[in-house]
């Protein structure tokens, strides 16, 4: 009997053998539980998140906090600015689970639960402090950074248990961009000891529940897929192939660490004088190169307005080229 494109996509997530090559994310267009992360409604320039910082919304990009408005400045005193949300307090589980089980569909929506407040542990920093004087703290006062990490942590794991508590979810997802093109923005020892352990206690309540979980950072992740796959992450995505050796990861982890995207959605696909077919050709050529073996969600995509005819046009035949191939590589 043939399986439904959520349970390909799930043997993917679990570190199993897909009967064919899934796309990198499903969420059937339909979010679980509380709304606490920090993105607005569509159309939203401004915002204030949950912490009382202001975000401004660049076109066509995801929101980044104003650089003049940064709420904290000694992280010593972040006692007395980073205070519990009141939105937490506000919550009905039970009324949010029952109208969002009334609109699931299981063949198609993955319960993929529990939230965070905020973007992550190393961009809530940054969005609180700034870079510069964030990553000052990290280095001159490691154990204040630690502790108002525990006590983020602490509501994250909140969270989670009262998600587990009323839905069923299938996977979970966390999010936390602490890399550019480049490299990581902190040495290895430095995400050891300070954001690792956050990440590995947000997760545990899923993977005690047998439950996969993904990790979104974008850029150069470096040293980063060991430490993944240490704490139980499954999947990692957008896995921007010119910052990182994804043939390398792949290699060494195989589908213990599922490369979900492996597309330049920057580069010459979105190059005006790049042809119907050269694009085609890269789609085959990343699938070619990342599919065998399984561990592999196809990303593709395009920078670019959403709206445009240009990027519409070329997201067809990206689409259209993962469908033709798809299936030949299981």
């Amino acid at each position: 009997m043939p399986i439904t494109e959520k349970e390909n996509y799930l043997r993917m997530m679990r570190g199993e053998m897909p009967e064919w090559v899934p796309r990198m994310m499903m969420m059937g267009g339909r979010r679980f539980g509380p709304r606490l992360m920090g993105f607005p409604e569509p159309g939203v320039l401004e915002f204030t998140d949950v912490f009382g910082v202001p975000f401004i919304v660049e076109p066509n990009s995801g929101p980044i906090p104003k650089n003049d408005k940064f709420i904290l400045d000694d992280i010593r005193k972040w006692r007395d600015v980073i205070k519990r949300p009141a939105v937490l307090d506000d919550i009905n589980w039970e009324q949010i689970a029952k109208e969002d089980m009334e609109e699931y569909d299981p063949e198609t929506h993955i319960i993929s639960g529990g939230g965070s407040l905020g973007n992550g542990y190393f961009m809530n920093l940054m969005a609180w402090m700034g870079f510069t004087n964030g990553l000052i703290a990290c280095m001159e006062e490691p154990d204040e950074v630690k502790d108002l990490l525990n006590f983020l942590c602490d509501m994250n794991c909140e969270l989670s248990y009262n998600f587990l508590d009323h839905y069923r979810p299938e996977t979970f997802g966390i999010a936390d961009d602490i890399a550019h093109e480049r490299a990581m923005f902190v040495s290895e020892d430095v995400f050891v000891d300070i954001f690792k352990p956050m990440w590995a206690r947000q997760i545990k309540p899923y993977k005690d529940a047998g439950i996969p979980v993904s990790h979104h950072i974008c850029g150069n992740i470096d040293y980063l897929p060991k430490h993944l796959v240490e704490i139980g992450i499954t999947a990692w995505n957008p896995a921007q192939p010119t910052e990182n050796d994804l043939p390398g990861i792949k290699a060494e982890f195989g589908r213990k660490l599922a490369i979900c995207g492996g597309f330049e959605g920057n580069g010459p696909v979105c190059y005006p004088e790049t042809t119907e077919e050269e694009v085609r050709a890269y789609v085959r050529e990343v699938m070619d190169e990342l599919a065998p073996g399984g561990g592999f969600g196809f990303g593709g995509g395009i920078v670019g307005p959403r709206e445009s005819e240009f990027v519409a046009e070329r997201m067809g035949w990206i689409n259209d080229e993962y469908e033709k191939n798809k299936y030949k590589y299981y």
